[in-house]
């Protein structure tokens, strides 16, 4: 499978997502006229990752309520690799002093019985590539 590179807009976030090397990179703010359009063909690829190891990477600067929703499906998606024996990381930066981006990590965590990394970030420190 080819790898799907999306670079951000002002309302869709970066992807980098490498089935192949098992990466899945997501970044930046998602709040898009149609977000299931958006990310459906990112869980369908996921759905269908090979190889043993899956790294995510999830640094969201703001999403909105239906991109939340999309983003639960991806990470059940996510879960559905670890339930086959798929070794799974994921980790989900959050910006210092961003309890809101945190909690939502934290509730996503929860809600699937997926662990998470949790990363704090100062902005300057950060670069926001794919």
């Amino acid at each position: 499978m080819e790898p799907i590179k999306i670079y951000p807009t002002r309302n869709t976030p970066a992807v980098l997502l490498d089935p192949n090397k098992g990466v899945f990179k997501l970044y930046g703010r998602s709040s898009p006229e149609n977000s299931i359009q958006f990310y459906d063909p990112l869980k369908e690829v996921i759905s269908n990752i090979s190889g043993d190891k899956f790294d995510v990477r999830i640094k969201m600067e703001y999403f909105n309520t239906s991109s939340s929703k999309c983003i639960y499906d991806l990470l059940k998606e996510i879960k559905a690799l670890e339930n086959k024996g798929k070794e799974v990381i994921v980790r989900w930066y959050y910006e210092e002093d961003d309890e809101d981006m945190l909690e939502a990590g934290e509730d996503y965590s929860d809600l699937l019985n997926l662990p998470f990394r949790f990363v704090e970030f100062h902005p300057d420190q950060y670069q926001k590539t794919a």
